[in-house]
């Protein structure tokens, strides 16, 4: 990667944790120059506007979450085991980006004002949905999942539950929201999904 690319990398990381941790009207292109150290010329350089560089770090920040929610799911061949790591992944793992969660803190800062990143955070939410819904389909293919279970439903559920829950913990600086939420959809999982 040259210089002008990892310039590049280190002004969305940056930008990622403001945007994240202050919401798009809390931040202004200077404080990413201060957060980065970079003048205006340098900023601008690689980026035209405040909304394109605010883009590009919910991507960022997305990404990292996600990962951070998938963590291992390969290593596990039953989809409900997929699901109950998912939501241990949630629970105990946290994504290196300062602010909580992405998506849920984009969709509040954004739901009344910049359609441009209320859309990025519906995308990320669909991708979300659709790496559940996948597992969920595929596990009731295998008869791992009863086959009355309706995958989006299911989706929707597990993110609900998990997004309520981080929102009240964040509230209340406690992990145990938290950990309800996964108790409860463990034994969800258990006695109504599970075949």
């Amino acid at each position: 990667m040259n210089k002008g690319a990892q310039t590049r990398q280190r002004i969305v990381a940056e930008a990622a944790n403001l945007f994240n941790a202050n919401g798009y009207e809390g931040i202004s292109m200077s404080d990413v120059m201060e957060a980065t150290g970079l003048e205006k010329g340098g900023l601008y350089r690689h980026f035209s506007s405040k909304e394109e560089l605010a883009a590009e770090a919910f991507d960022y920040a997305w990404k990292l979450a996600l990962e951070t929610r998938i963590h291992d799911l390969v290593h596990f061949e039953n989809a409900v085991d997929k699901l109950r790591q998912f939501l241990k992944n949630f629970v105990e793992r946290r994504p290196k980006i300062h602010g909580g969660c992405p998506l849920l803190n984009t969709a509040v800062d954004a739901d009344d004002g910049n359609q441009m990143l209320r859309d990025r955070a519906r995308s990320a939410l669909k991708a979300w949905q659709s790496t559940l819904i996948s597992i969920v389909r595929k596990g009731k293919k295998a008869r791992e999942i009863r086959q009355e279970v309706e995958p989006t439903q299911l989706a929707n559920l597990i993110i609900s539950c998990l997004e309520g829950a981080l929102m009240i913990s964040r509230l209340e600086r406690s992990d145990e929201p938290l950990r309800n939420a996964r108790a409860f959809l463990e034994a969800h999982l258990q006695t109504q999904v599970r075949t």
